[in-house]
């Protein structure tokens, strides 16, 4: 399909978000419990994606509260993680304990993606301003003059043209709404590459180890119930050497750092049921153009060291709307207004990613290089695990992020 083609329909709406992830379906309820008319579409035909970030943490949890969504949400199926335990060459050490946090969820919540998006579609369909579009690509942009104007969109019944006073680019570090705007992304890095799959889980295995660091190997485990889900570590760019060993190969290396994943490995039959995610952590300079706006990770992708990046996305969209839905009610704000969301996020973006960056370079890639010597706990590791007290600071980070945004755009009077 090709941006050229004809429409054979339009739609006007005041704003138009593509991408319905985490940042696409909150901005997407919080603009429509505004009362602006705003469309979020999602290219595909449902939400149901395997191996997305699925941690809701504490700073997302207050903001389900704050909207009045959290007991409903919580009644969706989860799990919950407060203390988090590692071994490190053997070494047990604690990396955070959530519960010696002064907040009122504290905890992460394990949920699907898929029911935490669906949620807030379901919720959102109060909204007579919200519309949710699936099945419904952006293939191109419309523009008049230097103004992006909409966006050109296939769907299963052709190709539409939405026009729009704001368009909000939310799909993803691989996104063509700034890719069609010209925007340029910085690539800061990564030095490794994650292999995600599951492994079944007995009613009877528990265990409180989340991640395992040994030479030249790094795993983590999420116990979701029924099932183990795994992410397995590798030296960025060696996904074919790790496949050239054969899987037997890999799952043996599972195994002997994992043995409680020992029953249940027999669920990965096939390199197909290991899915490689490529870690990239890059941001852009401009988050703007004229009727333009990206966020989440369209603006800046995020490691997933701490599996902060649903987070970011969603105080992102709670910033845009906090700073972006009084001025939209008169249509599209200028330039300059809508950059006030990249210098309201702009920094702790920054700061988490260099936290990122340090965990990378610090522990990650030391281990991945491998030794015949045994790893050394770092010293930081070392007093966090020594000193109880010093727990709550990367739980915190961790948990409310840095700066945490709380919902001040207001609801439009009911009906």
């Amino acid at each position: 399909m090709t941006s050229d083609q004809q429409p054979n329909r339009t739609k006007k709406v005041r704003c138009c978000i593509v991408g319905g992830g985490p940042a696409g379906m909150m901005l997407g309820y919080l603009l429509g419990r505004a009362g602006i008319e705003v469309v979020v579409l999602e290219k595909h035909a449902d939400f149901f994606r395997d191996f997305r970030g699925d941690t809701v943490h504490p700073s997302t949890l207050e903001v389900m509260d704050e909207l009045g969504l959290i007991d409903g949400f919580l009644k969706l199926p989860h799990q919950r993680l407060q203390k988090m335990d590692g071994l490190f060459g053997g070494t047990p050490v604690r990396i955070a304990d959530l519960s010696r946090l002064h907040t009122k969820y504290p905890f992460i919540a394990f949920m699907p993606q898929w029911d935490f998006l669906n949620f807030l579609r379901e919720a959102g369909r109060r909204f007579a301003s919200l519309e949710v579009m699936m099945s419904t690509e952006a293939v191109d942009l419309i523009r008049r003059g230097e103004t992006i104007a909409g966006v050109r969109a296939k769907t299963p019944d052709g190709i539409i043209d939405i026009e729009a006073d704001l368009t909000i680019a939310c799909d993803g570090r691989h996104s063509t709404v700034r890719e069609r705007a010209g925007l340029v992304v910085e690539e800061i890095g990564a030095p490794m590459d994650v292999l995600w799959f599951r492994a079944g889980r007995k009613a009877d295995e528990t265990e409180s180890v989340f991640a395992r660091v040994e030479p030249g190997k790094m795993m983590i485990t999420f116990d979701r119930g029924d099932y183990w889900q795994c992410a397995y570590v590798i030296a960025k760019g060696q996904h074919e050497a790790v496949k050239a060993r054969g899987l037997q190969a890999l799952l043996d290396d599972v195994v002997r750092m994992a043995p409680i994943l020992r029953s249940g490995i027999a669920d990965v039959k096939s390199f197909d049921d290991v899915k490689l995610l490529t870690v990239a952590i890059n941001r852009m300079a401009r988050w703007t153009r004229p009727g333009l706006l990206c966020i989440g990770d369209a603006a800046h992708a995020m490691s997933p060291v701490g599996g902060v990046g649903v987070n970011l996305a969603v105080q992102d969209a709670v910033a845009t709307a906090n700073l972006l839905a009084d001025k939209m009610q008169h249509g599209c704000p200028p330039e300059s207004d809508l950059d006030a969301v990249r210098r309201r996020r702009e920094f702790p973006v920054k700061m988490t990613q260099r936290m990122q960056v340090i965990v990378q370079n610090k522990i990650i890639s030391g281990a991945l290089q491998g030794s015949d010597r045994p790893l050394k706990v770092p010293l930081i590791v070392r007093l966090i695990t020594a000193l109880p007290w010093l727990q709550g600071i990367p739980a915190r980070l961790l948990a409310l992020g840095v700066r945490p945004e709380h919902v001040h755009s207001k609801a439009a009077p009911a009906a």
